[in-house]
């Protein structure tokens, strides 16, 4: 046991660049770490990392070795999952990833809930509104809002959110309401962005009457938390576009106000993304079934004002 231990804390620090962020992810400090990856080296009789301040690098032994134990980690994962649906109690770690916004609202509330049905399965939740590398970070699951172009990755869409173009009604009595999407671009108007490192859309996609167009707005700041951008919308600071579950409660109360409904934003997809083999796991499937039936109900209800 290990021999496979070391192998595992091997691999992560791999994959996560150094001893401190595996020792995290593996619940080990850095220094059992450290000593686990001595001890794999002391057993090979080979050096599998060049050391640097700041960063570990495999060797050309460590990537060789590397591509095997991925593959020796993965069969045992595959052969224990085999096992637990055969004996209908599914345990073990799930390591899921959802934006802020979602998480907070639907995903953290259910895991205690999810527990309790199977109290032999941990689930460590990240959430973060940042694009999320699934694979670099040993992630079984996310629950997002959007698409994926990682073709090593599967999706399995749960619903198609609406969204919408939200303002207070301060704002637009300083501004003026857009009459049209065009007026977006207008230097009158504030629009508020969500913007991180590596986010591709720096634009809003429309419908339009000559169908979907982008609209490359801008604004004087933006944020990468998409509940920062609510609440400068509530204090009149300028428009964004949000799914419709997120702002209903103050487009209800009158707090917000949807501008430019002839030209809503595309509607996005709230869907389950997963390394390939994961859905063969049982516990993921069951956390996934679980949260999907769980989201879908909730989002319903705040749209129908329940």
């Amino acid at each position: 046991m290990a021999y496979l231990d070391n192998i595992a804390v091997f691999v992560r620090v791999v994959e996560l660049g150094n001893l401190s962020a595996a020792g995290r992810d593996m619940r080990i400090s850095p220094a059992v770490a450290s000593n686990r990856i001595k001890e794999l080296e002391k057993h090979l009789n080979v050096r599998l990392f060049n050391r640097t301040t700041r960063q570990l690098m495999p060797t050309e032994h460590g990537s060789v070795f590397y591509e095997g134990a991925r593959k020796i980690l993965d069969a045992i994962v595959e052969a224990e999952a085999a096992v637990v649906a055969l004996s209908g109690s599914p345990r073990g770690t799930i390591r899921v990833t959802a934006p802020l916004g979602l998480g907070r609202r639907f995903i953290a509330s259910g895991i205690p809930e999810f527990h309790e049905k199977y109290p032999d399965i941990e689930v460590r939740l990240r959430l973060s509104d940042h694009n999320v590398d699934i694979l670099k970070e040993g992630i079984d699951l996310a629950l997002l809002l959007g698409n994926i172009e990682d073709s090593s990755l599967r999706m399995r869409g749960i619903m198609d959110c609406e969204r919408v173009l939200v303002a207070s009604p301060a704002y637009l009595a300083g501004r003026g309401e857009p009459a049209s999407a065009r007026d977006l671009i207008d230097s009158r108007h504030d629009c508020l962005m969500l913007r991180y490192p590596g986010l591709r859309e720096h634009f809003w996609m429309l419908q339009t009457a000559d169908g979907p167009q982008k609209f490359e707005v801008r604004g004087p700041y933006d944020s990468d938390d998409g509940d920062v951008l609510t609440d400068w919308a509530l204090a009149g600071h300028g428009i964004t576009n949000k799914p419709r579950f997120e702002v209903e409660p103050f487009i209800r109360d009158g707090r917000l106000k949807v501008i430019l409904p002839e030209t809503p934003p595309v509607p996005i997809q709230f869907a389950a993304v997963y390394p390939h083999k994961k859905l063969q796991d049982p516990k993921v499937r069951l956390l996934l079934d679980f949260m999907a039936e769980r989201c879908q109900h909730m989002i319903r209800d705040i749209l129908a004002g329940r």
